[in-house]
């Protein structure tokens, strides 16, 4: 399909909101990539948490890019969630 949409989740495996995100990923049949970045190696860490700057400088979570950057919502709204992934 070319109206796929590619997307990235940054997330960290403790956190509630985090949790709801992947949550609704799932309920939607979205296929997400999802990076909980507190149960990666430190130096893989180091490096994705540049790519989650670029995104989000405050470096929150969750942090939903989608389509590289065309759309990133950080936290999680409901709603915002899903009209992006419609």
């Amino acid at each position: 399909m070319s109206d796929r949409k590619k997307i990235v989740l940054f997330a960290l495996s403790t956190c509630p909101a985090c949790k709801k995100t992947k949550n609704l990923l799932k309920e939607l049949g979205v296929d997400a990539v999802v990076v909980d970045l507190d149960t990666i190696d430190k130096e893989t860490r180091e490096k994705l948490l540049i790519e989650v700057r670029r995104f989000n400088p405050r470096e929150t979570f969750p942090t939903l890019v989608i389509n590289g950057g065309e759309k990133v919502i950080v936290g999680y709204g409901e709603e915002e969630i899903r009209s992006a992934l419609s």
